[in-house]
């Protein structure tokens, strides 16, 4: 089978999730390509190198109209396989669609419109406002990722022929089958690498590493590691950044200038190359902050963690509790008082947190491998062969 999966900006939307689903089709010996508009300068996140990754330049309305046809002129798959309910992504899989009769699965890993106010989010605009929007070449609605826009594609989720959601809470509001952020636990095994080695590798000699392998959002609590790390005040702990984008929104140059002497900046890496950089952790810190768009979210750190082993410091937040089980260390959102607490316990107990990480690991494999997301997506995939 051919699957032509959609991500809807490949410079920075979506793109671990969709190369995670890619991972877990080829494993089902599909025959995968990645589509998408690139808004930006570069891939974020770098793909898989076993992924092929075909993109059409993103414009602004109504130059995107032209590149929705290139777009859709390529696409070849005999599914259609879109994460996100944008116009972007699933909007042009509904376009593939009505021209071809190729059924359309959407996978949802957001609440998109959370990052607005939710549902409560209302276009209302002045006439003269209106005008400013649509004629003004910067104008607000000339971007295909306005809210406007992913309000109004919502309201076709249920047009799609399958659906699959990675959180409860997502499951819950649109349908669908259950589908969790899964891992390869033979690709992230920690018995392929030498902690200190790795952590020699990219500079962290003598430093106790607590790692956040994402990117850094306002939502995902790194204000509070931080300040949990000037309760501590110990030299060597440092939080570790992986990746984000090259061109970003300010955050993370605003938490290194507050926080320099805790911070170590890590480079973006591929993800068949991660392993290698979690396995310098020591911790793994997922303090997410409860708010509307974490409660929707599976955040793929957590499998990160859980599949290397690593003992994991997060917050009661979404599924959290619920993925990690009793193999992780859980503190209350915006609690540094509690983060640090839990920090402090796994450093003064080592030997006793890393078993847990081993517990973590063996909890991964069971529930959140590619092979269980490969048999998930198995029967969805059959389910669609046989209307």
């Amino acid at each position: 089978m051919k699957v032509s999966l959609l991500a809807p900006d490949l410079s920075g939307g979506g793109g671990t999730r969709v190369y995670l689903l890619g991972q877990v089709l080829q494993k089902l010996g599909c025959d995968v390509k990645v589509f998408g508009f690139l808004f930006g300068e570069n891939l974020y996140p770098l793909p898989p190198s076993n992924l092929p990754v075909q993109w059409v330049r993103g414009r602004n309305y109504p130059q995107i109209l032209a590149a929705a046809r290139e777009l859709l002129s390529i696409l070849d798959g005999d599914v259609l396989y879109a994460v996100k309910p944008r116009p972007t992504s699933f909007g042009i899989g509904l376009l593939k669609r009505f021209f071809s009769r190729r059924p359309v699965v959407l996978d949802i890993d957001d609440w998109e419109m959370s990052w607005f106010g939710g549902d409560d989010w209302r276009y209302r605009p002045t006439p003269k406002q209106l005008a400013r929007d649509v004629l003004k070449k910067d104008g607000a609605l000339r971007n295909p990722q306005h809210p406007f826009y992913l309000q109004q594609i919502e309201q076709y989720v249920r047009r799609a022929d399958a659906i699959t959601a990675d959180t409860k809470f997502l499951q819950q509001r649109y349908g669908g089958t259950y589908l969790p952020n899964g891992k390869d636990t033979d690709l992230f095994d920690p018995s392929r690498f030498n902690a200190d080695a790795c952590r020699a590798k990219y500079g962290l000699e003598n430093v106790r590493v607590l790692m956040f392998p994402g990117t850094a959002r306002p939502h995902k609590g790194l204000e509070d590691i931080l300040a949990a790390l000037d309760r501590l005040n110990q030299e060597d702990l440092k939080l570790v950044l992986v990746g984000g984008r090259e061109i970003g929104d300010g955050y993370v140059e605003s938490l290194l200038s507050q926080w320099p002497r805790w911070i170590v900046k890590l480079p973006s890496t591929p993800i068949d190359k991660m392993p290698e950089v979690v396995a310098a952790a020591h911790v793994v810190v997922v303090p997410q902050r409860e708010n509307r768009t974490a409660c929707a979210q599976f955040p793929i750190k957590l499998t990160d963690g859980m599949a290397m082993a690593k003992p994991i410091v997060a917050t009661r937040v979404g599924d959290i509790p619920e993925i990690l089980g009793d193999r992780g260390f859980l503190s209350d959102p915006s609690s540094p008082e509690q983060l640090a607490d839990k920090i402090q316990w796994i450093f003064e107990n080592l030997e006793a947190a890393n078993a847990i990480g081993l517990q973590a690991r063996q909890r991964c494999v069971e529930r959140y491998s590619l092979k269980t997301m490969a048999e998930i997506l198995a029967k969805i995939l059959e389910g669609l062969t046989h209307r």
